[in-house]
């Protein structure tokens, strides 16, 4: 039997309901590491389940960082205004616009790397692969792209404010915290 205590405590670091923070620590066994395992793959499926619905509301945000010489701006959509001005989505923008500001990704998604970019960081990457023997080269090659575009495509990058989540988890947790498809639309990144 999983104690009060433990699902709040599951709750309070995950936001996900009592009911489903509860499930999953009992199908855990109380262990509160695997309940957490457990609820990032529901939020994955959630996400997937909610992929082709409408998204008719959500919040432009910003933010600027003290010095004023760097900002991020994002658009957080939802389906509803319900969500939009609920104070946790705002949050959740806000943490996104500074992540914008500090990671300074150059692509929201892989869809957003053109043909080019891939061509060009590739070249670089077999050139500097060149010396290697031949049956490794191209699992080097291959090892790099990866790594590029962890590092310059936001929903890969790991997430500032918890770095053991990517910000597509971070995005499909939101859907399932949520109830409702969320999806982050754009970036932009200014800089002095």
């Amino acid at each position: 039997m999983v104690s009060i205590e433990e699902i709040k405590k599951l709750r309070d670091e995950t936001g996900v309901s009592i009911m489903q923070c509860k499930k999953a620590l009992e199908e855990a066994g109380g262990d509160v590491e695997k309940a957490k395992v457990m609820l990032r793959k529901i939020s994955a499926q959630v996400a997937e389940k909610k992929a082709d619905r409408d998204l008719g509301a959500g919040v432009v945000q910003a933010y600027v960082h003290s010095n004023k010489t760097v900002a991020g701006v994002v658009v957080l959509a939802c389906e509803t205004d319900f969500v939009a001005k609920n104070e946790e989505f705002v949050q959740l923008a806000y943490d996104l616009a500074m992540h914008v500001a500090a990671m300074a990704p150059q692509f929201l998604s892989d869809a957003d790397v053109s043909e080019e970019d891939i061509k060009s960081a590739r070249e670089v990457f077999e050139e500097e692969a060149k010396d290697k023997p031949e049956d490794i080269r191209e699992k080097i090659v291959e090892g790099k792209m990866k790594s590029f575009l962890k590092e310059k495509v936001m929903l890969q990058q790991p997430f500032l404010k918890d770095d053991s989540k990517t910000v597509e988890e971070i995005i499909k947790e939101a859907t399932q915290k949520f109830g409702e498809r969320v999806e982050l639309v754009e970036i932009k990144r200014f800089a002095i």
